[in-house]
């Protein structure tokens, strides 16, 4: 069985969304196979932008951000759930991962003994996998083949990657407004399947 952390990474908390139903959908049938989940909901979170790498290396993470980054420690698997907004990740999830993803938890720093040997920085994360499940407007193969997927790919190259996680699955749901019901739900039940084997 593994231990699963849920990271519901849609800024608009003042309705339900596609995405709140697919993360609940996964931790179901996650649940329903005997798997441990968390969920972390990042738009509940109070949080600073970082303005400097100094902040980012040497200021001690937001107090309201550590039981984010517990969760993370104590995770076998991670599945981000998030709307693609202008092409990209919303910005609230950015400074989220930039905030939690710090020198000494997930990278280790400069001064580090064993430093010279990780020139890119030793990645404290590894060990585990993720899954990172995108909502949006247009049609998935067009962001897929025209867009490249090109923050998707950055996420999963430059952020999740980079501090030792792997492997990162993708999951992108395209053409949400336009959703039937039909398919709608069987969305819902790939991300049934999907949280039960834990993937």
């Amino acid at each position: 069985m593994s231990r699963i952390l849920i990271l519901q990474g849609h800024p608009d908390l003042s309705r339900p969304h596609l995405g709140h139903a697919l993360a609940q959908a996964y931790a179901d049938g996650a649940r329903g196979a005997g798997h441990e989940v968390r969920t972390v909901t990042i738009g509940e979170l109070d949080f600073p932008l970082l303005r400097s790498q100094a902040q980012w290396q040497d200021e001690p993470v937001p107090a309201g951000l550590l039981p984010a980054q517990q969760a993370i420690l104590w995770a076998q698997h991670l599945v981000l759930f998030f709307p693609l907004w202008l092409g990209d990740m919303p910005a609230l999830v950015k400074a989220f991962l930039e905030q939690v993803a710090r020198p000494g938890f997930a990278l280790g720093r400069p001064d580090d003994a064993d430093a010279a040997a990780h020139p890119m920085g030793h990645k404290l994360l590894s060990g585990r996998s993720a899954r990172v499940v995108v909502t949006m407007g247009m049609p998935a193969l067009v962001y897929r083949w025209y867009f490249r997927a090109h923050s998707v790919r950055a996420l999963e190259r430059n952020i999740l990657g980079f501090v030792g996680i792997a492997p990162v699955h993708e999951t992108l749901i395209g053409s949400v407004e336009s959703l039937d019901e039909s398919a709608r739900a069987d969305w819902l039940r790939q991300l049934g399947r999907l949280g039960a084997a834990a993937r």
